[in-house]
């Protein structure tokens, strides 16, 4: 399968070191393979390339200063390592995975590193002595204890005239092994079917009554199933989103299209995720022309109830893994809870709408996965990186089931 790194958000630090030249093309390498490149640069970096160069290959600004109060106003050092989805130093010099060792939050990288709720990759780039030194070693391995991730260095000729370990792994190598990241295999082998965004219910050929999901969690969520290993179908609602990479989409736009298309895909699922928000109700008829103004002061729609598609896969006879989603404004986990008792769902993820900095038309999120046994919550974090979490929380069930 063709590496990409559609959709996901990397964080790029260019740490000091003649190796920062390289960095210009990993950005490139790494938008041809479809991610969203930001650039963190320190003040050592800045003497061997510049913020502007970065800046034009990127096409974002480049953050440079820890208390640059410009910056803080718009993207600052917590929002930065709240936007990643992985955040990857390259060059790493000696100097920056020694502060990283030490928890050092003593300029802008560092403390995104600090802040961030994603993965940490560093490609170290050094002299071959540097690399050879112990503590760099002891350094190193002290990241790896912690789960962060370690790219190269490759062995060759130095800008030093020495020859040997330490130089940083070329940029179209690297952006493979960072794509590589991203897949788990912790869904390999299994069929996945999402549902995705709002419905529409018709009330005439102009007018609907619709929601404000934008489909953003049930998209994350099928390319975190791609990442896993999975087989993916996205039934998806009316969005402007674009379909993951090696995900077959069906798209609907009422909630009967939307169950029709899930029951007919549904024998082949090992698992159905059901993160749209489909209507509960639907206009008994539909005008077959545009409704005019009468000079009425009110007007009365009569309403039918939808087919609860969540309810209806977990009720078949050989009913798959099925996970719903509880949107409430209020008592969220109490809510969450009987949803899921009442509909007879395997999991269920809670998440609080009455606030309007997460959830609908947002990148970010705060969830609890629920099941019969475990609550686990998942602080404010980007939609991609709760969906990673999600998966993870579908295969370990799948693969331990219910605690006894």
């Amino acid at each position: 399968m063709m590496k990409n790194l559609m959709n996901r958000r990397i964080l790029l630090g260019v740490s000091g070191g003649i190796a920062a030249y390289k960095s210009a093309e990993l950005i490139r390498r790494l938008q041809d393979l479809g991610a969203d490149v930001r650039v963190v640069m320190t003040r050592a970096a800045q003497e061997f390339i510049t913020p502007l160069t970065l800046q034009a290959l990127s096409g974002n600004p480049v953050h440079v200063d820890l208390l640059d109060p410009a910056a803080e106003a718009a993207m600052g050092h917590i929002e930065l390592a709240r936007w990643a989805d992985l955040i990857v130093v390259a060059p790493a010099s000696a100097d920056v995975i020694a502060r990283l060792t030490l928890g050092k939050g003593d300029d802008l990288l560092t403390t995104v590193c600090l802040a961030r709720r994603c993965d940490l990759v560093v490609a170290p780039a050094m002299n071959e002595a540097m690399w050879h030194n112990q503590t760099t070693q002891d350094n190193l391995q002290v990241l790896k204890q912690r789960g962060i991730q370690q790219i190269g260095p490759a062995s060759g000729g130095q800008a030093c005239g020495d020859v040997g370990m330490g130089r940083m792994s070329e940029p179209s190598q690297l952006a493979v092994e960072i794509a590589n990241c991203f897949e788990s295999g912790e869904l390999a082998g299994k069929t996945v079917m999402i549902t995705a965004g709002p419905t529409r219910e018709a009330i005439d050929p102009v007018r609907y009554i619709s929601n404000h999901s934008s489909g953003k969690m049930g998209y994350a969520l099928a390319q975190a199933a791609v990442d896993a290993g999975a087989k993916v179908v996205l039934v998806s609602g009316p969005t402007t989103l674009a379909c993951p990479e090696h995900v077959e989409r069906i798209d609907v736009v009422s909630a009967q299209q939307m169950y029709d298309a899930c029951m007919s895909r549904v024998q082949d699922a090992d698992i159905v995720v059901a993160s749209a928000a489909v209507a509960d109700f639907r206009p008994v008829t539909v005008a077959e022309q545009k409704m005019k103004k009468t000079g009425q002061e009110t007007m009365t729609i009569e309403m039918v109830k939808n087919p609860d598609i969540v309810a209806s896969i977990a009720a078949l006879e050989t009913a798959p893994f099925v996970v719903g989603f509880a949107a409430e404004t209020n008592d969220v986990i109490a809510y969450a809870k009987y949803k899921m008792q009442r509909k007879k769902l395997n999991m269920i993820i809670a998440n609080d709408v009455s606030d309007a900095s997460i959830g609908f038309n947002t990148d970010h999120n705060a969830v609890t996965v629920l099941t019969a046994d475990t609550q686990q919550t998942l602080p404010e974090a980007s939609k991609f990186q709760l969906a990673q979490s999600i998966v993870t929380a579908i295969s370990k069930e799948l693969t331990n089931g219910p605690s006894s």
